[in-house]
Protein backbone atom coordinates (compact mmCIF):
# COMPACT_ATOMS: atom_id res chain seq x y z
CA UNK A 1 0.00 0.00 0.00
CA UNK A 2 1.22 3.53 -0.78
CA UNK A 3 0.61 6.36 1.19
CA UNK A 4 -0.49 9.59 -0.60
CA UNK A 5 2.35 12.60 -0.95
CA UNK A 6 -0.84 15.07 -0.61
CA UNK A 7 -1.97 13.41 3.24
CA UNK A 8 -3.50 15.93 5.29
CA UNK A 9 -1.27 18.82 7.09
CA UNK A 10 -3.52 18.37 10.00
CA UNK A 11 -2.87 14.75 10.52
CA UNK A 12 0.83 15.70 11.47
CA UNK A 13 -0.56 18.29 13.41
CA UNK A 14 -2.34 16.33 15.54
CA UNK A 15 -0.26 13.51 15.65
CA UNK A 16 2.48 16.02 17.20
CA UNK A 17 0.53 17.21 19.74
CA UNK A 18 -0.88 13.92 21.14
CA UNK A 19 3.08 13.28 21.33
CA UNK A 20 3.98 16.12 22.91
CA UNK A 21 1.08 15.30 25.54
CA UNK A 22 2.15 11.82 26.25
CA UNK A 23 5.88 13.09 26.71
CA UNK A 24 4.33 16.08 29.07
CA UNK A 25 2.49 14.20 31.32
CA UNK A 26 5.54 11.45 32.01
CA UNK A 27 7.80 14.64 33.04
CA UNK A 28 5.02 15.37 35.38
CA UNK A 29 5.20 11.87 36.93
CA UNK A 30 8.87 11.68 36.97
CA UNK A 31 9.50 15.01 38.46
CA UNK A 32 6.46 14.38 41.14
CA UNK A 33 8.49 11.35 41.71
CA UNK A 34 11.89 12.93 42.31
CA UNK A 35 10.23 15.80 44.52
CA UNK A 36 8.33 13.06 46.59
CA UNK A 37 12.13 10.95 47.38
CA UNK A 38 13.74 14.71 47.95
CA UNK A 39 11.19 15.12 50.34
CA UNK A 40 11.48 11.87 52.28
CA UNK A 41 15.24 11.68 52.31
CA UNK A 42 14.73 15.10 54.19
CA UNK A 43 12.57 13.97 56.45
CA UNK A 44 14.63 11.36 57.13
CA UNK A 45 17.73 13.64 57.67
CA UNK A 46 15.15 15.48 59.77
CA UNK A 47 14.70 12.77 62.06
CA UNK A 48 18.21 11.11 62.14
CA UNK A 49 19.30 11.95 65.71
CA UNK A 50 22.52 14.16 66.39
CA UNK A 51 25.06 11.99 67.92
CA UNK A 52 27.23 14.99 68.52
CA UNK A 53 26.73 16.04 72.28
CA UNK A 54 28.75 19.13 73.21
CA UNK A 55 26.15 20.25 76.20
CA UNK A 56 28.41 19.90 79.42
CA UNK A 57 28.05 16.07 81.45
CA UNK A 58 29.35 15.45 84.61
CA UNK A 59 31.02 12.10 84.51
CA UNK A 60 33.00 9.61 87.05
CA UNK A 61 35.60 7.66 85.69
CA UNK A 62 36.64 5.00 87.66
CA UNK A 63 39.80 2.29 87.20
CA UNK A 64 40.94 -0.54 89.74
CA UNK A 65 41.88 -3.52 89.74
CA UNK A 66 39.84 -7.17 90.61
CA UNK A 67 40.65 -10.62 91.91
CA UNK A 68 37.68 -12.30 89.23
CA UNK A 69 35.16 -9.63 87.08
CA UNK A 70 33.22 -12.37 87.19
CA UNK A 71 32.16 -12.00 90.97
CA UNK A 72 33.12 -8.30 91.30
CA UNK A 73 30.31 -7.57 88.26
CA UNK A 74 27.80 -9.55 90.40
CA UNK A 75 28.30 -7.04 93.07
CA UNK A 76 29.06 -4.22 91.38
CA UNK A 77 25.44 -4.25 89.63
CA UNK A 78 23.88 -5.32 92.85
CA UNK A 79 24.53 -2.04 94.06
CA UNK A 80 22.94 -0.24 90.83
CA UNK A 81 20.20 0.61 93.42
CA UNK A 82 22.60 2.66 95.84
CA UNK A 83 24.37 4.48 92.99
CA UNK A 84 20.75 5.53 90.97
CA UNK A 85 19.76 6.99 94.81
CA UNK A 86 23.30 9.07 94.52
CA UNK A 87 22.05 10.21 90.75
CA UNK A 88 25.18 8.20 88.85
CA UNK A 89 24.20 6.15 86.69
CA UNK A 90 26.35 2.76 84.72
CA UNK A 91 27.50 3.74 81.36
CA UNK A 92 30.68 1.66 80.57
CA UNK A 93 32.78 -1.21 81.60
CA UNK A 94 35.87 -2.18 80.29
CA UNK A 95 38.86 -4.82 81.09
CA UNK A 96 42.27 -3.64 80.65
CA UNK A 97 44.30 -4.52 77.25
CA UNK A 98 47.52 -5.68 79.32
CA UNK A 99 45.51 -6.93 82.69
CA UNK A 100 41.81 -8.05 82.42
CA UNK A 101 41.27 -8.14 86.09
CA UNK A 102 42.16 -4.12 86.00
CA UNK A 103 38.69 -2.16 85.34
CA UNK A 104 37.67 0.72 83.52
CA UNK A 105 34.19 1.96 84.61
CA UNK A 106 32.52 5.19 83.34
CA UNK A 107 29.48 6.63 84.91
CA UNK A 108 27.29 9.50 83.92
CA UNK A 109 26.53 11.67 86.92
CA UNK A 110 23.55 14.08 87.98
CA UNK A 111 24.76 15.83 91.02
CA UNK A 112 28.68 15.85 91.59
CA UNK A 113 28.25 16.79 95.19
CA UNK A 114 25.97 13.75 95.62
CA UNK A 115 28.11 12.05 93.53
CA UNK A 116 31.43 12.53 95.46
CA UNK A 117 29.61 12.14 99.20
CA UNK A 118 28.39 8.34 97.27
CA UNK A 119 32.34 7.93 96.23
CA UNK A 120 33.86 8.95 100.27
CA UNK A 121 31.16 6.93 101.97
CA UNK A 122 32.12 3.69 103.97
CA UNK A 123 29.41 1.64 102.35
CA UNK A 124 31.07 2.12 99.35
CA UNK A 125 34.59 0.96 100.74
CA UNK A 126 32.79 -2.20 102.77
CA UNK A 127 31.26 -2.82 98.86
CA UNK A 128 34.39 -2.47 97.16
CA UNK A 129 36.10 -4.59 99.32
CA UNK A 130 33.34 -7.91 99.60
CA UNK A 131 34.04 -7.74 95.56
CA UNK A 132 37.26 -8.39 95.61
CA UNK A 133 38.70 -5.03 94.30
CA UNK A 134 42.25 -4.72 94.72
CA UNK A 135 44.79 -1.91 96.00
CA UNK A 136 43.47 1.81 95.42
CA UNK A 137 41.13 2.86 93.11
CA UNK A 138 42.26 5.50 90.96
CA UNK A 139 38.75 7.90 89.78
CA UNK A 140 38.42 11.04 87.78
CA UNK A 141 35.44 13.32 88.33
CA UNK A 142 35.16 15.02 84.85
CA UNK A 143 32.59 17.61 82.85
CA UNK A 144 32.35 15.73 79.47
CA UNK A 145 32.28 19.10 77.00
CA UNK A 146 32.19 17.20 73.79
CA UNK A 147 30.73 13.36 73.17
CA UNK A 148 30.41 11.32 70.05
CA UNK A 149 27.25 9.16 70.59
CA UNK A 150 26.91 7.21 67.67
CA UNK A 151 27.15 3.42 67.50
CA UNK A 152 30.88 2.44 67.03
CA UNK A 153 32.01 -0.99 67.07
CA UNK A 154 35.28 -0.86 67.85
CA UNK A 155 35.89 -2.40 71.21
CA UNK A 156 39.32 -1.31 71.95
CA UNK A 157 39.54 2.25 73.74
CA UNK A 158 42.54 4.40 75.47
CA UNK A 159 41.58 6.60 78.30
CA UNK A 160 44.15 9.45 78.57
CA UNK A 161 44.96 12.04 81.06
CA UNK A 162 47.43 14.56 80.90
CA UNK A 163 47.75 17.70 82.40
CA UNK A 164 48.00 21.32 79.87
CA UNK A 165 48.52 25.09 80.87
CA UNK A 166 45.57 26.77 78.79
CA UNK A 167 42.78 24.23 78.06
CA UNK A 168 41.60 26.87 75.37
CA UNK A 169 45.02 26.49 73.43
CA UNK A 170 45.52 22.84 74.13
CA UNK A 171 41.51 22.15 72.54
CA UNK A 172 42.33 24.44 69.68
CA UNK A 173 45.35 22.25 68.74
CA UNK A 174 43.30 19.24 69.48
CA UNK A 175 40.65 20.05 66.98
CA UNK A 176 42.96 20.90 64.22
CA UNK A 177 44.63 17.87 64.49
CA UNK A 178 41.39 15.38 64.06
CA UNK A 179 41.97 14.39 61.02
CA UNK A 180 45.80 13.29 61.79
CA UNK A 181 44.22 11.05 64.53
CA UNK A 182 41.96 9.41 62.27
CA UNK A 183 44.54 8.55 60.02
CA UNK A 184 46.45 6.95 62.17
CA UNK A 185 43.66 4.71 63.63
CA UNK A 186 42.21 6.95 66.39
CA UNK A 187 38.90 8.37 66.73
CA UNK A 188 37.87 10.87 69.09
CA UNK A 189 34.51 9.84 71.50
CA UNK A 190 34.70 12.00 74.54
CA UNK A 191 36.67 15.18 75.29
CA UNK A 192 36.34 16.59 78.79
CA UNK A 193 38.72 17.90 81.62
CA UNK A 194 38.31 17.95 85.70
CA UNK A 195 34.90 19.24 86.92
CA UNK A 196 37.38 21.78 89.13
CA UNK A 197 40.33 22.11 86.98
CA UNK A 198 40.75 22.49 83.30
CA UNK A 199 44.09 21.96 82.97
CA UNK A 200 43.43 18.01 83.82
CA UNK A 201 42.16 17.24 80.51
CA UNK A 202 40.72 13.45 80.08
CA UNK A 203 39.94 11.84 76.21
CA UNK A 204 39.07 8.58 75.31
CA UNK A 205 39.21 7.09 72.00
CA UNK A 206 38.11 4.18 70.06
CA UNK A 207 41.23 2.59 68.02
CA UNK A 208 40.54 1.18 64.56
CA UNK A 209 44.25 0.43 63.74
CA UNK A 210 45.98 -0.52 66.63
CA UNK A 211 49.84 -0.65 64.95
CA UNK A 212 49.12 2.86 63.66
CA UNK A 213 47.97 4.09 66.69
CA UNK A 214 50.42 2.70 68.74
CA UNK A 215 53.03 4.14 66.02
CA UNK A 216 51.64 7.59 66.35
CA UNK A 217 51.70 7.46 70.46
CA UNK A 218 55.28 7.00 70.17
CA UNK A 219 55.72 9.97 67.17
CA UNK A 220 57.49 12.71 66.80
CA UNK A 221 54.90 14.32 65.02
CA UNK A 222 52.58 13.89 68.28
CA UNK A 223 55.25 14.85 70.45
CA UNK A 224 55.44 18.07 68.50
CA UNK A 225 51.60 18.39 68.57
CA UNK A 226 51.43 18.37 72.71
CA UNK A 227 54.11 20.61 72.60
CA UNK A 228 52.04 23.43 70.49
CA UNK A 229 49.05 22.59 72.70
CA UNK A 230 51.01 23.38 76.10
CA UNK A 231 50.70 19.54 77.62
CA UNK A 232 52.82 19.45 80.44
CA UNK A 233 54.86 16.05 80.91
CA UNK A 234 53.65 12.53 79.60
CA UNK A 235 50.17 11.66 79.32
CA UNK A 236 48.27 8.50 81.03
CA UNK A 237 47.04 6.16 79.22
CA UNK A 238 44.91 3.16 80.22
CA UNK A 239 44.31 1.03 77.28
CA UNK A 240 40.88 -1.16 77.35
CA UNK A 241 38.50 -3.10 76.14
CA UNK A 242 34.30 -2.61 75.87
CA UNK A 243 32.94 -5.63 77.81
CA UNK A 244 29.45 -3.95 78.38
CA UNK A 245 27.48 -1.26 77.63
CA UNK A 246 24.32 0.47 79.65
Amino acid sequence: MKFSKSANPLFYVGVAIILASCGSGGNEKTTAAADSTAAADSAARAKAPNTIITTPQKMVIVTHKVADYAKWLVAYEADDPNRLAAGIHSYVIGRGLVDSNMIFIAMKVDDSAKAQTFGDSPGLKEVMKKAGVIGAATHYMLTATWQDTSVNKTALRSFTSLTVKDWNTFLSGFEASKQERIDNGIIDRVIGHDINDDKKVHLAMALTDTAKAFAWYKSDALKKRRAEGGVIGEPDRFLYWIVKRY
